[in-house]
């Protein structure tokens, strides 16, 4: 994709996530919505809506460094998308597919379990799906169209490790002040089954990780040209 066209499509990315995430931020506010979802840290307790701000931030860094491409602030670029790509290969793309897959593999084994049915009430279908379907495509072509110099596995799994340690502190922090697990699969699990969910979740985290660097390789191969002219093996 040629640098006017990825401008385009990370202010479009950019636009729609950061409109998604303060919609979802509200959703706690709405009449007749349940007080336990503005209780305790309200919406940045979900990992649906950490990930939608994840990747408002992921597009508004990648739509600041179009504008410094095509603005040939080649030195200032330079920082900006190595920062980008370990954005992206570190969290942005796992995250996305994690919250994809997790949500809809529970959602249509039991949706009680993630997904309780008094929220069709207070969040519209669009929204839904905005928040855990679209965030799978645009992942995708973000993989895809535009190329990414993929950082080194040492930081891709190290930023991942600090991400879920500290998603996972929040949790408990949260139960331990409420007396109540952010998800609804975690009361039908005991003390052992939560650890495992927490130990298997990551496992799975790590595998989009490496699958998304293997893609990334597949489809760029293994020279990813950032600046016209200049080329760097990828780590």
């Amino acid at each position: 994709m040629q640098p006017s066209g990825a401008l385009w499509w990370h202010g479009l990315a950019f636009a729609w996530f950061a409109y998604v995430a303060a919609t979802a931020s509200r959703i706690g506010k709405n009449d007749g919505a349940p007080p336990e979802l503005d209780a305790h840290g309200g919406p940045w307790k979900f990992l649906t809506f950490l990930n939608l701000v994840l990747q408002a931030t992921l597009f508004g860094v990648s739509l600041l460094g179009d504008v410094f491409v095509l603005m040939k602030k080649r030195r200032i670029a330079k920082f900006v998308l190595p920062f980008r790509d370990l954005l992206f290969g570190s969290l942005g793309f796992p995250a996305s597919v994690f919250v994809f897959t997790f949500f809809w593999m529970l959602y249509f084994y039991d949706r009680q379990l993630v997904y309780p049915k008094y929220l069709d009430a207070v969040i519209p279908v669009w929204l839904n799906h905005a928040m855990h379907s679209s965030i799978f495509p645009f992942a995708l072509i973000e993989l895809c169209f535009i190329p990414h110099r993929y950082p080194s596995k040492e930081k891709r799994l190290g930023l991942l490790g600090i991400g879920c340690l500290a998603y996972i502190s929040w949790i408990l922090h949260i139960y331990q002040i409420s007396g109540k697990w952010v998800y609804p699969v975690f009361h039908a699990l005991n003390q052992l089954g939560i650890a495992a969910f927490f130990l298997g979740a990551f496992g799975v985290l790590v595998l989009y990780s490496h699958m998304g660097a293997f893609l990334c390789r597949m489809i760029w191969g293994d020279t990813v040209v950032i600046f016209d002219t200049s080329k760097k093996k990828s780590k």
